[in-house]
């Protein structure tokens, strides 16, 4: 079976880390109980969601009336974006183009990830190191094969 049919489904997102090249201790973005969903459809779309566990909810229920400080706390735990998706099967890489995303600097963006994919078990990371929080890092995204409906 291929990288790419392999791939296929819902996953749910087990744990996300990042470790900095300069050798500090590791960051959990969206702490150690992370939540979230990567889908892949057989024609080809992706879409990651992932948000922080035990997010506050807006103090009325409109989603286009909160307050500033509700809003930047809801953006800085959550993570979301989808769009295209290809594989390079000689490779084991995975690119993900992102048509939407909550993050409007990767809009247009094509991001290569190393996949690593054994019993259930898909871990995703950049093939470079990254900047989050003004550090190099790379990032370790492990989810776990979702049950079916």
């Amino acid at each position: 079976m291929t990288l790419r049919e392999q791939l296929i489904g819902a996953w749910q997102l087990h744990s996300y880390v990042e470790v900095p090249e300069d050798g500090s201790e590791p960051f959990y973005p969206l702490g150690t109980q992370p939540k979230g969903i990567i889908m892949y459809t057989p024609d080809g779309y992706m879409s990651a969601q992932l948000m922080a566990d035990g997010r506050e909810p807006f103090a009325i229920a409109d989603f286009y009336q909160g307050e500033p400080e509700e809003y930047v706390a809801a953006g800085s735990t959550y993570i979301g974006y989808s769009g295209r998706f290809a594989v390079d099967e000689q490779k084991q890489t995975l690119t993900h183009s992102m048509y939407v995303s909550f993050f409007p600097n990767w809009l247009g963006q094509s991001q290569p990830r190393a996949v690593s994919l054994a019993n259930g078990v898909l871990t995703l990371g950049p093939t470079s190191p990254i900047v989050s929080r003004g550090k190099r890092v790379m990032s370790r995204l492990v989810w776990h094969r979702a049950e079916s409906a």
